[in-house]
């Protein structure tokens, strides 16, 4: 089977991880803020939080921004379902905008009508959760400027974009957010096995964060509402949680983080072929945007319209020839949970055509940077067959 994903694990990753089983720290020690700082400093934010996963990451984004009980959180609905389940985490209630049909992101166009909407309805989003679909940036400069007119904050789901560029500059400096969230999940470009890590410029949005993932708690005489009684005090300032990395990731993350580059550009040499080798075929390819350098976390297809079968025949028929691929997403709001909630505050299967037809169409194809030619020949004959 030629998987849709999968990580690289060298003697380099090997040796960190058991540099640091034989320390003295297991959690909680100088390897989670090394890697913070790395991060950072790659993206050219100014400060990391490193939590248990993206999804620990999306919550404490929201809690740190006061996102609660009547407060609504708007994302898209092609994403995975954590994008929106951290606005229920915290009593807060999820609508949906229409993604682009080229780039699979959110729609400017559908953001900037829906937004004028709300303002005259009195229901304005607290949070948006731009998703970085495959990779590929949203258009951020556009969606912040209509975040700062309505009022509205911005957390950017870059689960799939580590590496990847918008304007020039890398994903997760923050310049159009407030946080940006990534996920070192073992199919993403670089893996903790576990992980993710929130990024952000503002320095108090990042304490918050630091103090959600681990308790609530804090040791900083100055967040305390008395004096401290001696150098073990700590208090527990809100309801947190314990989300914390450990040292083992966090050092197999510091590994990988030497590679991030090499393996993108290694991604973008397999779309490149993919791209000539597909070309064709009856099949709409991945769009990419001009201002954008992509991460390619996935490489995704849709069918068009006469496929014989459709999308469920060529899928059945690619794992029978042991292609491993999948599909990226289901739309969020199609949900049974979703679909409830839509019921009751508006939205229902046909609120999101794109969305709709996107998915209807869709097969991830195998992408990660050890795939060789070879087996990407395989995927693309395996293909070729399964569409005639």
């Amino acid at each position: 089977m030629i998987p849709y994903g999968r990580q690289e694990m060298l003697q380099a990753d090997i040796d960190a991880v058991t540099e640091v089983l034989r320390s003295d720290f297991l959690t909680q020690g100088p390897c989670v803020p090394r890697f913070e700082q790395a991060v950072a400093n790659y993206c050219g934010a100014r400060f990391g939080v490193a939590v248990n996963s993206a999804t620990s990451a999306l919550h404490v984004a929201c809690l740190a921004l006061g996102l609660g009980p009547g407060d609504w959180l708007w994302t898209s609905p092609i994403t995975f379902v954590a994008s929106a389940n951290c606005a229920l985490y915290c009593g807060a209630q999820v609508d949906f905008v229409d993604v682009d049909p080229d780039t699979f992101n959110m729609s400017v166009q559908a953001l900037a009508a829906k937004l004028e909407a709300a303002k005259v309805a009195g229901r304005l989003p607290k949070v948006l959760v731009p998703v970085h679909m495959t990779g590929q940036s949203c258009d951020m400069e556009a969606i912040a400027t209509l975040a700062r007119k309505y009022g509205v904050r911005v957390i950017e789901d870059a689960s799939h974009a580590i590496g990847g560029k918008y304007q020039g500059k890398a994903i997760g400096d923050c310049r159009y957010s407030d946080i940006t969230v990534f996920s070192f999940h073992p199919v993403k470009i670089i893996t903790t096995a576990e992980g993710g890590m929130a990024m952000t410029n503002d320095e108090q949005l990042a304490r918050r964060m630091g103090m959600f993932r681990s308790h609530g708690i804090t040791r900083d005489s100055s967040e305390m509402s008395h004096a401290s009684d001696g150098a073990w005090y700590y208090q527990q300032i809100d309801l947190g949680y314990n989300y914390r990395l450990t040292e083992i990731q966090a050092a197999l993350g510091l590994s990988q983080l030497d590679r991030l580059d090499a393996y993108v550009a290694r991604r973008h040499e397999l779309a490149q072929r993919y791209d000539r080798l597909l070309q064709d075929l009856p099949l709409d390819l991945p769009g990419q945007a001009s201002y954008g350098y992509s991460a390619f976390h996935l490489y995704v297809v849709r069918l068009r319209d006469g496929v014989a079968g459709g999308r469920a025949a060529v899928f059945a028929s690619l794992r029978e020839q042991g292609i491993g691929v999948n599909v990226h997403y289901i739309p969020v709001h199609t949900q049974p949970h979703y679909a409830r909630l839509g019921a009751k505050v508006g939205y229902g299967d046909g609120s999101f055509p794109h969305s709709n037809d996107y998915y209807a169409r869709t097969i991830s194809l195998p992408m990660y940077a050890t795939l060789t030619e070879q087996q990407q020949d395989a995927v693309v004959e395996a293909l070729r067959k399964a569409l005639t």
